[in-house]
């Protein structure tokens, strides 16, 4: 399960996520991404709760990131050490900004 939290301040979105963003999840966060993006300068994603993140996790981050690039920064903070494991392994430290 995946509980996902907006909180929007002028141009800047941030999406605090709770639980596990996998193959079930992941299409949630993708609507709610979709839905929110427009005129969004910086987007940050606050990891503190999130607990696993899988493949298709990581492609909606990707994918955001590929938005973001066009229209501003994006920015994942406190993440936690098994998922920056992953983004270690995966080679996504180097893509992502993390903080």
């Amino acid at each position: 399960m995946l509980k996902i939290e907006q909180k929007a301040n002028g141009s800047e979105l941030v999406f605090a996520l709770e639980g596990r963003l996998d193959t079930t999840t992941a299409p949630q966060l993708e609507n709610e991404l979709k839905k929110s993006l427009s005129g969004v300068e910086s987007l940050i994603f606050e990891f503190e709760a999130l607990e696993y993140i899988s493949s298709a996790g990581l492609r909606v981050l990707l994918s955001s990131q590929k938005q973001m690039n066009k229209q501003g920064e994006m920015v994942i903070r406190n993440v936690r050490p098994e998922i920056m494991e992953i983004f270690d392994v995966t080679g996504f430290s180097d893509i992502l900004t993390i903080e």
